[in-house]
């Protein structure tokens, strides 16, 4: 069995392992790079035209257990005051292919010493990194590369292209948050309601000629700037082959919603094999989602898709916690009447008591199973 998971950094890992353990299926994670927060704005500030590798690198850690050395060193982070040195005597204790890399990123550095502050840097992103400048700043190539340094078992995946892009959003009251680093932060309870890629940050100047404007002028002046995103063919592959399509939880306006204004994802997933494409709604909540109901999330889904209504069957089933969550509520009316957006919602118990606000992973797996299980096609093989 194929399963494409649309994913982020950590909010369907458990979902994710548990897929990864399940025998004879075949996982493609799809993520985009537009994280920009801390260590990885500084580092895509560094190197200007590089994406984001953070969630790629905590994907890598799917397969590794606890005390798997390869955990240790993705997550390491180098602390204030380190130097070439320093990355330079890690280097020589790594495994060869993680050494190279790291050397690669460290002769770039010696190059421009002041450009880049190592402290709080996470080791596996500057792995990334050199990878990234040994394959000719190929950011997909990174991706792929790492991939099979660290082994891991499912296709990691980035949904697009791999051309350098900036998520910015729009608040309801006109309000601008310019980085993805202030989607996914503490921010005031109007909700967001546009999300773009843009080719370039906005300046100082910028925002503030933005400041102040009506909502729908902001609206207009961001959809003008905006780039469209086109898609890795690969993951359009993946979502075309796959048997089930997992649009999976996790911080919806910088994890998810963003890979589904790439070219080509609606088509492929409208087109391809699947017997079920499952939204599953969060278990926990965050700060980009303040105010919005389940039923908001998925219709969001829908309309980045470019399918407000459903009418291509992009999402079949909607697949929430049975219980108290601290996440997006579940309208009663919805859950009383089991369906939404012409899509089947259904109840279970899932989420990890002893991680409360995620999914519990196996339950998770064995509830998606039994869906695509129901499916006329998924019976007639």
């Amino acid at each position: 069995m194929r399963v494409a998971l649309f994913s982020g950094g950590r909010g369907a890992a458990g979902i994710a392992r548990a897929l990864l353990r399940t025998p004879g299926l075949d996982l493609a994670l799809l993520v985009n790079g537009y994280d920009n927060g801390l260590s990885t704005g500084a580092l895509r500030r560094y190197l200007p035209g590089m994406l984001g590798p953070s969630d790629f690198r905590k994907n890598l850690l799917l397969h590794l257990g606890r005390d798997d050395p390869r955990r240790a060193l993705l997550e390491h982070r180098l602390p204030p005051g380190s130097t070439l040195a320093d990355l330079d005597r890690i280097a020589g204790a790594a495994p060869e292919a993680v050494a190279r890399d790291l050397r690669i990123f460290a002769a770039r550095l010696a190059a421009d010493p002041g450009g880049f502050d190592l402290a709080d840097c996470a080791l596996g992103n500057l792995v990334f990194a050199g990878a990234y400048l040994r394959l000719g700043e190929d950011f997909n190539a990174a991706v792929r590369a790492c991939a099979r340094t660290f082994a891991t078992p499912a296709r990691l995946l980035n949904v697009t292209d791999g051309a350098n892009a900036y998520l910015v959003a729009l608040k309801q009251d006109g309000r601008v948050l310019a980085d993805e680093a202030d989607i996914v932060g503490p921010q005031d309870a109007a909700a967001i309601t546009g999300l773009f890629l843009l080719p370039a940050p906005l300046t100082g100047p910028e925002l503030a000629g933005l400041a102040g404007l009506p909502a729908e002028r902001v609206r207009e002046l961001l959809a003008r700037r905006a780039v469209p995103a086109a898609p890795d063919p690969g993951a359009l592959r993946a979502l075309a082959d796959s048997d089930l399509v997992v649009y999976g939880p996790g911080t919806p306006h910088s994890s998810l919603l963003p890979s589904y204004l790439t070219q080509g994802v609606a088509e492929a997933v409208a087109g391809g094999r699947s017997a079920a494409r499952v939204f599953v709604v969060n278990v926990g909540s965050d700060h980009d989602v303040q105010g919005l109901s389940a039923t908001d999330l998925v219709d969001r889904a829908l309309a980045y898709l470019g399918d407000p209504g459903n009418e291509r069957r992009l999402i079949t089933h909607i697949l929430s916690h049975d219980g108290p969550a601290s996440g997006p509520a579940v309208p009663r009316a919805v859950a009383e009447r089991g369906t939404w957006a012409g899509a089947r919602w259904i109840a279970a118990d899932l989420e990890d008591p002893c991680r409360p606000g995620t999914h519990h992973g196996p339950r998770t797996v064995a509830a998606l199973r039994a869906l695509l299980g129901e499916t006329p096609l998924a019976r007639a093989g």
